[in-house]
């Protein structure tokens, strides 16, 4: 992630972009960072950030991956900057943050369903993270197949 493209560290950069960055985009943050983090340096945004999910920290935590020290943050921080891969994670964020969306080498969009809270126990609101956590996992060992694993 620089101004002139170069990779920093000499490794390629990734920004994941959803929403909230509060689910969606922290798990692929969180997945790829623990598959691949020596090869690439990992970042995520959204265009209205609302805090670390605490589910997503929880399923990620399921499968040996601490995303707890990882923070929401504004799309808005990266608009300048170039990124090797740009990822968006959900459906709305395209026209919402038409112009705000920082350069990529790669340009990728896959729309994931974040999963619902309203009137349901803990239990099945896990359960859709697990979900979620685990379609993302499949996704990102297509996207980067040197990056597969086979926990997630």
């Amino acid at each position: 992630m620089t101004n002139e493209g170069e990779s920093q560290q000499g490794k390629e950069t990734v920004l994941f972009i959803c929403t909230f960055n509060s689910a969606r985009s922290q798990i692929a943050e969180g997945l790829l960072r623990a598959r691949c983090g020596d090869r690439f340096t990992i970042y995520s945004a959204g265009i209205a950030p609302a805090g670390l999910n605490p589910f997503a920290v929880a399923a990620m935590k399921e499968i040996g991956i601490d995303i707890s020290h990882q923070r929401s943050k504004s799309l808005k921080e990266f608009s300048l900057l170039k990124f090797d891969h740009v990822i968006t994670l959900c459906d709305q964020v395209r026209p919402a943050a038409s112009g705000i969306i920082p350069e990529g080498g790669r340009f990728l969009h896959r729309g994931f369903t974040s999963p619902s809270e309203i009137r349901r126990n803990k239990a099945e609101i896990l359960a859709d993270y697990r979900r979620l956590r685990d379609e993302m996992g499949e996704w990102l060992s297509e996207v980067f197949p040197d990056c597969a694993d086979n926990r997630t």
